[in-house]
């Protein structure tokens, strides 16, 4: 029998669908409105002025004012907004700031203002009512949802608010879904990821759990304690979990080790949110990709990912953009960053409507020789070696070893096995035959004996969490890079390997 929240859900879906229909069939207006909308007001801010907004007409424009930048370069306008200066790079002053751990540039404190806010949440919700709008499935929301996320506790710089974005969030769940959502306010509040993660599984375990949201690879966390404390599967503990939302990564790699965890397959939804913005969510359970929020207070631009680091890269709006080609995804939002380097790649793999994957970082790439390999390739090399196998894959990460003892160089793989093969040489010559296919660079160095087949490195269970403790970034939101240009995270795991 459907309860009054589900039977309630499901119009109420039908009219956001359509609502999202309107602007993703018309995308090309939607991005110019949202343009001319950011300039004009920004056009007295600092930036504003400092950029002449005032004579902006059109991107072309926009381009000749405004050079891109990363958040070093954009640090001095961000460091005055921090100071409690007004109207620096968006009217007024921001209502948080969202506060991320960056490679180079430590402590960010990412803007968000009272406009991009709303947008956050909106994406969030709209990406579960598309959901039940095209499954007609509304039961989950009866029960109880799992949202594993950074603490809600706040600070304050100079009167504004300050906190992890999953934590700022927390702070929106709407009424209705108050008392479906876990884990509660003072368990969500623990800031030892450990102790966290043990605590939640206390009060969820009599709980009839329904949906379960977060990071895949610490979702995988607290199942795995789920079963060592049950002995018995996830989907037999929680019998109505039915969809997991997830974001941050790809879930390919972990899909089979979590399909062996519940026991039965789940659906699932895939968001792309950041503290910059919420791009992009899956709004079709069988289209491969996620629509790119083109109405949400952001304007899009994007560079081709191997013309990047050229002198003058040439600049397209999503009107230029064509399908399988890395682009380099440069943002302009309502939070007021501006021609923003998030520092992601995206491909499109559709264009009615815009759909994207990440494919990866543009700092996180190898190309020790050369090669070029980015993170869409080695995950789907992974994937196509695991494919019709038993294995499954904990975790893994790539990384050139350039001065090996003897013999050529290579890329050594460090992978975390819940289930290894029975011929760990015959899964990495899978592996690299996969990536020569794709990387045409990688499959000319490897014929032309400059390198040889990557080796695979395996890591003890827990190591890989075992390594992010180690660095105090256990948990939350942080997240494993997929591969790296150095060594300096494949010297670190050497603790926790488990063949030298």
């Amino acid at each position: 029998m459907l309860s009054i929240k589900s039977a309630l859900a499901k119009p109420f879906a039908k009219r956001i669908y359509k609502k999202v229909q309107k602007w993703a069939n018309n995308p090309i207006e939607t991005q110019n409105k949202i343009f001319q909308n950011l300039i004009s007001d920004a056009a007295q801010t600092q930036f504003g002025k400092d950029h002449d907004f005032m004579s902006i007409n059109n991107h072309k424009d926009f381009t000749k004012r405004v050079p891109i930048r990363d958040y070093e370069a954009l640090k001095p306008y961000v460091e005055r907004v921090v100071s409690g200066e007004k109207d620096i790079l968006w009217k007024g002053l921001p209502i948080y700031f969202a506060k991320t751990s960056g490679t180079t540039s430590g402590v960010k404190y990412i803007p968000i203002t009272k406009e991009s806010m709303p947008t956050h949440i909106e994406a969030a919700r709209n990406a579960i009512l598309l959901y039940i709008h095209e499954t007609g499935n509304a039961k989950f929301v009866n029960g109880k949802m799992i949202f594993l996320q950074g603490s809600p506790v706040l600070d304050k710089k100079n009167g504004v608010q300050l906190g992890r974005l999953s934590g700022i969030v927390a702070h929106y769940v709407p009424k209705y879904l108050q008392k479906n959502r876990m884990p509660s306010w003072d368990t969500n509040c623990i800031e030892d990821w450990e102790v966290k993660v043990n605590a939640i599984v206390d009060e969820t375990l009599p709980e009839n759990m329904t949906v379960i949201s977060g990071i895949p690879s610490w979702v995988q966390m607290y199942f795995e304690k789920i079963q060592e404390r049950t002995n018995k599967k996830v989907g037999d503990v929680f019998k109505n979990f039915n969809l997991f939302i997830f974001g941050g990564v790809n879930y390919e790699p972990y899909r089979a080790k979590f399909e062996s965890l519940i026991g039965r397959k789940v659906d699932s939804i895939e968001l792309y949110p950041a503290s910059e913005g919420f791009f992009a969510y899956q709004d079709k359970q069988d289209e491969k990709g996620m629509l790119l929020q083109l109405n949400s207070g952001i304007f899009y631009e994007f560079i081709k990912a191997d013309e990047f680091f050229e002198e003058n890269p040439k600049r397209i709006t999503i009107k230029d953009v064509e399908v399988d080609v890395n682009y380099v995804m440069i943002i302009s939002t309502n939070a007021g960053l501006w021609a923003y380097n998030l520092g992601d790649t995206v491909m499109f793999t559709s264009i009615k409507p815009y759909r994207v994957v990440v494919s990866g970082r543009i700092k996180h790439f190898i190309s020790a020789f050369g090669e070029h390999v980015i993170g869409k390739e080695v995950e789907q090399a992974m994937q196509e070696a695991i494919n019709g196998t038993d294995v499954q894959v904990s975790e893994f990460t790539v990384a050139p070893q350039i001065n090996p003892i003897s013999g050529l160089p290579y890329h050594e793989w460090f992978v975390e096995f819940e289930t290894e093969p029975n011929n760990i040489l015959e899964f990495a010559k899978k592996i690299d035959k996969s990536l020569q296919k794709q990387n045409s660079y990688y499959f000319d160095l490897i014929q032309g004996s400059v390198l040889k087949t990557l080796e695979i490195r395996k890591i003890q269970k827990n190591g890989f969490q075992s390594y992010m403790k180690s660095i105090g970034k256990l948990g939350g939101q942080n997240k494993l890079p997929r591969l790296s240009n150095d060594r300096k995270i494949a010297d670190a795991l050497k603790p926790f390997s488990l063949s030298k």
